[in-house]
């Protein structure tokens, strides 16, 4: 989805279901209680690609003298399967608000601890209360890092008056070709729904066909539909808008001001309201070091920690005590950390169901051929 990939990554998820599923029941013919002591001293973690500190995990194996065994994944849909089938006992992951919706209606998580997580008071009440959406009693999640979808524009390519501040402005006509599109089905029609005052987790047929409609008719408009390229397309000033994940937009402010652009590059929340995603930990219920995984969530609570995370992954974190530690020029940088008012009419996304997914991308493989 909005993850910045590191190559690893690439790496398919059989290969590493093999790979890990090696290391897990290799030594069998040591004794039961040589097991359980390697047993106790690791730590097997499921991640996105490039969403970490790496000396973060040096400082956490450092510190409880737990082995951390770091795995990557490329989506939510990846990971899944992976979880559910259990060839691999992962001890802790972190997947997005939806699919850990999903997780929890299919039975695959455990209850977290909170005891053993004290540092959950860093955690801004406020995502704990969006995360409610998906995690009603927030037994089962810790959020990790947040932010939005919302429209970025080129300042030398879009002129004052034509400056996007709603999604249906992705359909005129004046930035023909110009328009970068999210290459993802409940993105896409996110925009779509958004734009005519619905609910991005519709699950009204007649509402989803107006959307599927209203996509076929942008696509003349649309210049390419792409995910991580979005970024370094605008960068490059080969398209005039682009829908992309807000936590781009510290790398991309990096790159105007070290580039020497002759443009800016602006980030604009539509006003009809956006996505506000969370990724958080959670612990799978085959987990076979669950303290383990609790000891690891709160190290990645602490505040310090927390910044650090922050400061590689540039995604905004949900940690206030990291906020707090952060430079003032940051937490006032607004593409970062918007203020509340200008979340109104967002939504976290759900987990809609397999039929109605099937529904979702049966229509959204008519917008990309038709």
């Amino acid at each position: 989805m909005k993850k910045k990939v590191l190559a690893l990554a690439a790496l398919t998820v059989s290969a590493a279901v093999a790979t890990l599923s090696g290391c897990q029941n290799s030594g069998s013919g040591s004794s039961g209680s040589s097991e359980a002591k390697a047993e106790n001293n690791q730590l097997y973690v499921y991640n996105w690609g490039e969403y970490i500190d790496e000396s973060v995990i040096d400082m956490f194996e450092e510190e409880t003298g737990i082995k951390v065994i770091y795995d990557m994944f490329e989506t939510n849909e990846d990971m899944y399967p992976v979880i559910e089938a259990g060839a691999v006992t992962y001890d802790v992951v972190c997947p997005s608000d939806y699919m850990i919706q999903k997780m929890i209606e299919n039975d695959l998580l455990a209850e977290i601890n909170m005891d053993n997580v004290p540092n959950i008071k860093e955690i801004d009440p406020q995502y704990l209360e969006d995360s409610k959406s998906f995690d009603p009693e927030n037994k089962y999640s810790v959020p990790y890092c947040w932010g939005t979808v919302g429209i970025l524009y080129n300042t030398s390519k879009v002129a004052p008056e034509d400056v996007p501040t709603k999604w249906s402005d992705l359909w005129n006509d004046k930035f023909s070709g110009e328009i970068l599109m999210q290459d993802s089905v409940r993105d896409a029609f996110m925009v779509a729904l958004k734009s005519k005052g619905y609910s991005m987790n519709s699950t009204d047929e007649a509402e989803l066909k107006e959307a599927k409609d209203l996509l076929i008719q942008q696509k003349p408009l649309v210049q390419a539909y792409v995910i991580d390229q979005v970024r370094d397309k605008m960068i490059g000033g080969e398209a005039a808008i682009g829908v992309i994940y807000s936590g781009e937009m510290l790398f991309i402010q990096e790159q105007v001001a070290e580039l020497g652009l002759d443009y800016d590059l602006n980030y604009v929340i539509p006003q009809e309201g956006t996505n506000v995603w969370i990724d958080s930990w959670v612990i799978p219920k085959n987990a076979k070091n669950k303290e383990n995984a609790e000891k690891w969530i709160d190290f990645l609570c602490r505040p310090e920690i927390a910044k650090m995370n922050f400061e590689y992954i540039t995604y905004p974190t949900p940690n206030k005590g990291a906020f707090d530690l952060l430079d003032p020029e940051l937490q006032n940088n607004k593409a970062i950390f918007p203020d509340k008012s200008d979340l109104n009419n967002c939504e976290v996304f759900q987990y809609l169901g397999d039929d109605v997914d099937s529904i979702y991308n049966e229509l959204w493989k008519e917008v990309k051929s038709n």
